[in-house]
């Protein structure tokens, strides 16, 4: 499945008020749910010593895609092909790389 694809299998499970005219709420949701990762990191570190085991993963695996699918939501209410995104974002950082810029700060090094 390429990206593009996924986005409008996202699409199509979307639930929320006033689809295709509220960028905030698949934001908020994806802010949300990168917490959850967090979370789950934070628990392994405190209770696993950072010990991942292969249900951790699992477990982590779905977290993951919850971040994904408000990504590809919250990109098609921009009206952006989540394979644009994918594609710039490597470009990105194959040009900081080829100059020495992946270390350092501000967006457009």
């Amino acid at each position: 499945m390429d990206f593009n694809e996924y986005q409008n299998k996202a699409k199509e499970t979307a639930f929320y008020p006033n689809i295709g005219s509220n960028y905030i709420y698949p934001v908020l949701g994806l802010v949300g749910e990168a917490g959850e990762v967090a979370e789950k990191i934070k628990k392994l570190i405190r209770e696993k010593e950072g010990k991942v085991s292969e249900m951790d993963k699992e477990e982590i695996k779905k977290e993951i895609g919850d971040v994904l699918w408000y990504i590809a939501v919250f990109s098609d209410e921009l009206g952006i092909k989540l394979d644009d995104v994918a594609t710039l974002n490597v470009e990105k950082l194959a040009s900081r790389k080829k100059r020495g810029k992946l270390h350092g700060s501000g967006d457009n090094r």
